[in-house]
Formats: C-alpha cells, structure tokens, sequence
C-alpha cells in the first residue's frame, strides 16, 4: 500500500501579492523537484483548511494513522520527504518521535485514527 503525501496547492501562507504563485503551490513544486521516496505517492490536492496554520500538507495510507502538518514552506521539502519515507515504511503510520524531522513533532496540526472496516455490515 501506498502512503500518500497531500499536498494544499491553495495555501496562501502570507503572500501579500494575490496574483503571485500560491505558497502552498511553490511547497508542491518544491516537493515534486525532489526524489520522492519509494512507496510515497505526492498528490496535490485544493484544500486542507489549515487556511490559519499557512501551508499544509497531509500523510494518509490505508490501515495507517493519518496526520497533518502546518506552516510549512518549499525550504521544508527535504525534511517532508524524509518524514514521509518513514511513514511509509511504519507499519502503522506511527514513527518513532525520535525518528521524526522536527517540523513533524513541532508542526503537527492532527493525527487521525485508521479507518477500520466492519465486516459484518
């Protein structure tokens, strides 16, 4: 299964300029310039509404916690790369704090529970 890094291209961050390329746009380009990790899917996506926490990104997989990120810019690319390779690979979704990049142990806006299927409905 593929972890998926979702990224707001919407963002507006503090862009005084509303005709400027969107920051949260830059971070996604930013992102796609890099080497994305094996087993990690980069999707943009419209809206997070983290609109207040300037731009965002998420991390969701099947059967996986699901988190999100804040305040973040095109400078992070690197470490959100990183931090999402160990996603990927944590079984559950849950990495280690001391294995995180410090923008995902100071950044976190939420982490959401797994969706579990019942199958008996």
């Amino acid at each position: 299964m593929r972890a998926i890094l979702h990224v707001c291209t919407t963002c507006r961050g503090i862009a005084a300029d509303p005709l400027a390329p969107r920051p949260g746009a830059q971070l996604h380009a930013a992102l796609a310039a890099g080497t994305v990790p094996e087993g990690v899917e980069l999707r943009p996506v419209e809206c997070l509404s983290a609109c207040s926490q300037g731009c965002s990104v998420a991390l969701s997989a099947p059967g996986k916690w699901s988190y999100v990120y804040g305040r973040l810019g095109p400078q992070d690319a690197p470490d959100i790369l990183a931090g999402a390779a160990s996603y990927a690979a944590a079984e559950d979704g849950l990495v280690p704090w001391r294995d995180r990049p410090a923008i995902f142990r100071k950044q976190s806006l939420a982490r959401i529970p797994p969706t579990v299927s019942d199958e008996s409905e």
